[in-house]
């Protein structure tokens, strides 16, 4: 799927013409990521951009994979679309969004296109376990895949810990690479979560080991029947939902979960609305935007010190961190924050402050900053 967004005015770019003159110009973004309506951190991230700076710039799309049609075909359709706005000369700047994986691969093809044709590329990296991917990579690959990833202008990470994770192993200059947190829309009000009968547990995402889904059920199994009679538990995503119902059957908490499967955003806000605590014990992590997201409805959360998490979450002061795989740790977190309401509410007010850093506008005003230095 490709689409183009010309919305807005042209803004001004200064630079300089024989020291004196200045010439306006508009910016022309070529974007390569996933469907705009894949479901995932990566299409979240995407649709702010696009909605944050669209009238600013102009930026055309490519899908290079959508989950549902053939990839080869989807990308080689990218490719040529993208080759044609080349040949014209419709493209200043190249912006590629990547994981890993087959991404890596179908990504470096795009940006040595580029390259041929003397294109800054910003390279922005999502893949949470892209430092298992590379390490089992033969050497020559990986010499090839750090010479892709020298020649960007610009490497976007999520986090302090992945710009180290990068620049260690692509052998990368510090200053080549940026840390640019992923946006979040903060709401305007959140709802009153005081005095309440029954605490409501949410976890957004894949329903899958490395989120930690099934552990998270042994924790909700692990606490006292009395405790129990006073939580209910929403389990919101795609994935392993049948292994995941088969589980909370056999531990005998089926009453106390559901599994709506995955939700659009009006749905997603609503959970947020009513629950009272996030529950995210991943493996590993990017920076997961559905922590954001809680964060920003004033939620506290239970989460794992893993990818860029501790550089949102703070233990006892936005929610609480428990190692991954501990499920003793992760049911004493939920125990305390179900025994204390003013320690769950001062964490979630400080949860929503935190996220308020991360509002799409300023993630929209630093991007367009980086967009013009490159140019």
């Amino acid at each position: 799927m490709i689409n183009e967004k010309k919305k807005g005015r042209v803004i001004t770019l200064n630079r300089d013409i024989d020291n004196t003159k200045q010439k306006k110009r508009k910016l022309n973004v070529f974007m390569f990521g996933p469907s705009l309506s894949e479901k995932g951190g990566m299409g979240a991230v995407q649709r702010q951009i696009l909605n944050g700076v669209s009238e600013k710039v102009t930026i055309k799309h490519a899908s290079t994979w959508d989950g549902k049609n053939n990839t080869f075909i989807l990308f080689t359709r990218a490719l040529i679309f993208f080759l044609e706005k080349l040949l014209k000369g419709q493209v200043d700047l190249v912006h590629i969004h990547v994981s890993e994986g087959g991404s890596v691969v179908r990504k470096s093809i795009l940006a040595l296109l580029a390259f041929a044709f003397s294109k800054p590329v910003i390279m922005h990296t999502h893949g949470c376990e892209f430092h298992l991917f590379y390490n089992k990579l033969p050497r020559t690959i990986k010499q090839l895949l750090n010479k892709v990833f020298q020649n960007c202008a610009c490497l976007i990470v999520l986090s302090k810990s992945w710009k180290n994770i990068y620049i260690e192993q692509c052998n990368l200059k510090v200053n080549q690479v940026k840390v640019l947190y992923n946006p979040v829309a903060v709401p305007q009000s959140v709802y009153d979560r005081t005095n309440l009968d029954k605490i409501t547990f949410l976890f957004l995402g894949k329903i899958n080991q490395r989120k930690g889904i099934f552990d998270l059920l042994h924790a909700l199994a692990m606490l006292p029947s009395v405790t129990r009679n006073k939580i209910r538990a929403i389990l919101a995503g795609s994935g392993e939902i049948e292994k995941a119902e088969a589980l909370a059957k056999e531990l005998n908490i089926e009453s106390l979960v559901e599994f709506p499967g995955w939700v659009n955003i009006k749905q997603r806000d609503d959970f947020l609305a009513q629950a009272n605590v996030f529950v995210l014990p991943s493996y590993n992590e990017g920076l997961p935007m559905a922590l954001l997201e809680a964060m920003s409805w004033g939620l506290p959360v239970v989460t794992t010190p893993v990818g860029g998490i501790t550089e949102v979450v703070t233990h006892y002061k936005t929610g609480l961190l428990v190692q991954p795989g501990s499920i003793q740790e992760l049911a004493a977190s939920m125990q305390i924050l179900i025994d204390n309401e003013s320690l769950r509410l001062s964490l979630g007010n400080a949860a929503r402050k935190q996220a308020s850093l991360l509002d799409t506008k300023n993630y929209s005003h630093e991007l367009l900053n980086l967009y013009h230095s490159i140019m």
